[in-house]
């Protein structure tokens, strides 16, 4: 992962672990349900935003720069058929 990359979704990271503190505040002060329900959706939108970065970078990093000096260090050593099928997956379950 980038080092621009990994600062950016630790500091995503920090805001959503802020978010669902507060949603956990929100509940033990019983607070109106919908307005929780939108803190909710927001941190669900703020985890979207991180899997959409993070999967961006794996393409640039891991994929298309696989076997290059922009790979990833710790990528294991895949064909062309296996790349696809890693990110297949890594797609599937994002998406779920």
């Amino acid at each position: 992962m980038k080092s621009t990359l990994r600062a950016k979704s630790q500091a995503r990271i920090k805001r959503i672990a802020g978010q669902v503190s507060g949603i956990q505040r929100m509940i033990e002060d019983d607070r109106y349900c919908v307005d929780i329900l939108n803190q909710i959706s927001a941190v669900r939108s703020a985890l979207d935003a991180l899997g959409v970065e993070l999967l961006t970078g794996h393409i640039e990093c891991c994929v298309v720069g696989h076997g290059t000096a922009t790979s990833h260090a710790k990528a294991k050593p895949l064909n062309p058929d296996e790349l696809l099928s890693e990110l297949r997956t890594a797609l599937s379950r994002f998406l779920k």
